[in-house]
Formats: C-alpha cells, sequence, structure tokens
C-alpha cells in the first residue's frame, strides 16, 4: 500500500493513515524520505553539469597551456612523444579523414595510457626504448607486463648493437680511404669487376686499360710476378663474363619488350663525366664495404673490436650520409648543380 500516495491524493485520507499498523507506517517514512534524498543529489549533479557546459570555451593558446601543464616533462611525455611520431596506427581513420594533428595523438595516447595501460602496452611496444619501461614499473608482476617489457629490452639492445656495428665500420672505412690502396682501381675492380667495367673500364683507353691489367709492372719485374698478374687477370676475366651472363639473363627475363637506344652504344664520356663515373663508382664500393659485401675481407676484426668505438668519426652529417638517415630534400639542396649533371651522366651509361 502507497501511503504517501494515499496522503497525497485526499487529505481525508488522513484518517485512514491512523488506523495503519505503526511498523508499516515507519517503514513507508523512511522509503519516501530517502526517495525525496536521491531525488535531491541528482538535480544537484544536474545544475553542476550544466554549469559545467555553460563554462566559455578555452582558447587555442588556453588549451595548449593546459596540455603543456597536463603532459609534464619526463619519461611519459618522452614515450608519447616517440609513439606520435612512429609509423604505428594510433587510431583508425576513415580513408577521406584528414591525419591526426601531433596535438590529437598526444591526447589520445595520454587518454589511454592513463584509462588502460596495458592495452598501450600491446599496442605501442615496438614503437617504445628501454628508457620507457619506467612508465610501466606500476604493473610488474603482471605476466603480459613483464613478456613486452623483455621484448622491448631485446629489441633496444638490437638497435644499439646495430648502431655500434655500423659506426665501427664507418671508422674503419676513414681509414682504407685515408690510406688509398684498398680503394683504388685495381682492388675496386677485383672485388667486383663488372661494376667496375660499368662505371670505368668500358671507357678506357688501350693505354689505360693495359696499364691496369698489367698491374703497372716495371721492367724490374720477375717472371713469377708476370706470370701472376697473367693468371689473376685471366681469373678477372672468367669473372666478367660470368657476372655478365647473369646480368643479360636478368634483363631478357625482366624487360623483354624493352628497345635498346642504338646511340647510347656510341657514347664517349669526356674527362669531367668520367670523373663523375668513377665517383660515383667509389660511392657504390663504399656502401658495399659497410653492408658487409666484401667477401675477402674479414668484418670480425671490425665488428667485434672495441677499439674502433672511440675513434672520430668526421662530422655526423658525414657519416649520415652513407646509412641514407638524411632526408630527401637535404640531400637535393646540396650541390644541385652537380646532382643534376651526374644524373644526366648517369643515364647516358649504355647497358652491358
Amino acid at each position: 500500500m502507497e501511503v504517501s500516495a494515499m496522503a497525497a491524493g485526499n487529505p481525508s485520507n488522513g484518517s485512514l493513515i491512523q488506523n495503519l499498523p505503526k511498523k508499516v507506517v515507519e517503514e513507508e517514512t523512511v522509503r519516501v524520505t530517502n526517495e525525496l534524498c536521491l531525488k535531491a543529489q541528482a538535480t544537484e549533479t544536474v545544475e553542476n553539469i550544466g554549469q559545467a557546459l555553460k563554462q566559455p570555451e578555452l582558447s587555442e593558446t588556453e588549451e595548449s597551456s593546459r596540455d603543456a601543464e597536463l603532459l609534464e616533462s619526463g619519461p611519459l611525455l618522452d614515450m608519447l612523444r616517440a609513439v606520435a611520431s612512429s609509423r604505428v596506427q594510433i587510431r583508425s581513420q576513415q580513408k577521406d579523414e584528414p591525419d591526426f594533428t601531433q596535438k590529437q595523438k598526444l591526447e589520445m595516447l595520454l587518454e589511454l595510457y592513463r584509462s588502460k595501460p596495458m592495452i598501450f602496452l600491446e599496442r605501442f611496444h615496438k614503437a617504445l626504448q628501454q628508457e620507457h619501461l619506467v612508465c610501466f614499473s606500476h604493473l610488474q608482476g603482471d605476466y603480459e607486463v613483464d613478456f613486452y617489457c623483455r621484448e622491448i629490452s631485446r629489441s633496444s639492445l638490437k638497435k644499439g648493437s646495430r648502431t655500434r656495428l655500423r659506426n665501427r665500420r664507418y671508422a674503419v672505412l676513414q681509414q682504407l680511404i685515408q690510406d688509398g690502396d684498398y680503394f683504388s682501381d685495381e682492388q675496386m675492380r677485383s672485388r667486383d669487376p663488372l661494376l667496375y667495367e660499368h662505371y670505368v673500364g668500358q671507357y678506357l683507353t688501350e693505354e689505360e686499360a693495359g696499364t691496369l691489367s698489367g698491374g703497372a709492372m716495371s721492367g724490374q719485374c720477375c717472371l713469377s710476378d708476370l706470370l701472376m698478374n697473367s693468371f689473376q687477370e685471366q681469373v678477372l676475366q672468367r669473372r666478367l663474363h660470368m657476372q655478365q651472363e647473369q646480368e643479360d639473363a636478368c634483363m631478357e627475363e625482366e624487360d623483354e619488350e624493352e628497345e635498346v637506344q642504338p646511340e647510347l652504344e656510341d657514347w664517349v664520356p669526356d674527362s669531367e663525366e668520367k670523373a663523375l663515373l668513377r665517383e660515383e663508382l667509389v660511392t657504390q664500393m663504399h656502401q658495399r664495404f659497410l653492408d658487409g659485401r666484401d667477401r675477402d675481407f674479414d668484418y670480425s676484426e671490425v665488428d667485434d673490436n672495441p677499439n674502433f668505438d672511440n675513434l672520430d668519426i668526421v662530422t655526423r652529417d658525414e657519416e649520415e650520409s652513407y646509412f641514407d638517415e638524411e632526408e630527401p630534400e637535404e640531400v637535393e639542396d646540396m650541390e644541385e648543380e652537380e646532382d643534376e649533371k651526374k644524373e644526366e651522366v648517369t643515364g647516358k651509361i649504355p647497358v652491358l
């Protein structure tokens, strides 16, 4: 029986309440009182939300200031920036939807990290580094968290090893360039006869070719030296012939319908163009060394030798040029005229 409804519907019903048991009246009174309190609390909550919605929107400057206070400097901010700058997808987007700004990415990442740090770690662990693990120290002990933290540590060690290895090879490369002999015409030709023929060999005069194949021997060379040089030249010619056959076979499969322009076969570079071609050859031979493709070189003496870690590596910009870390725009801005001429000369090289 609804006592409150009876009283509210008709004042005369008050006499009926007096006839009800005392216990029923007390229970109904408590229920109505609680109901009124809940209604009052709900009304207050709605009023507070309404006041919050009526507050003026923050300006762009004020929002930036607020975000700066929210994202305090430290490991957390470093981690969020690392993920935002990586190629990992932050959130799925529609095809025509504009890309998220850096500010939007940071806000989404911070929200996910605070609400679901485990999901954050699972989704973005490939973009994290060893120094970011402190952000998940409060989750240590969880099996999945410990697993991803180990993966991050292992990946960071591999990246550090690759960087250390390339720096050691680069340091040795500078020594070899300074010594001069390793990147001489004779040595480069012996390591890759086809590449040398492609850029330099086919444009040598008969006298230059004879001097190169004869090893620039003087009249004081003994018979054994002559025989050795002759044998080495035969080996190089066989290697060159095999490389040319392999290249021709690949070209027939890939370019069956392409026609070779006959005028390229008669092209003869001048002295300046020859210099550019040789420079391109040397650059490729440098990269070949750094990639570990010189079969006769013992890379273990370099890769496993910490003595090369402390050598002075000329400049950071020069080092980056060998590992393709420079932005394309930066490369194009440097010596633009010379680069254009290199492309023009390289484009004229006939295919062997």
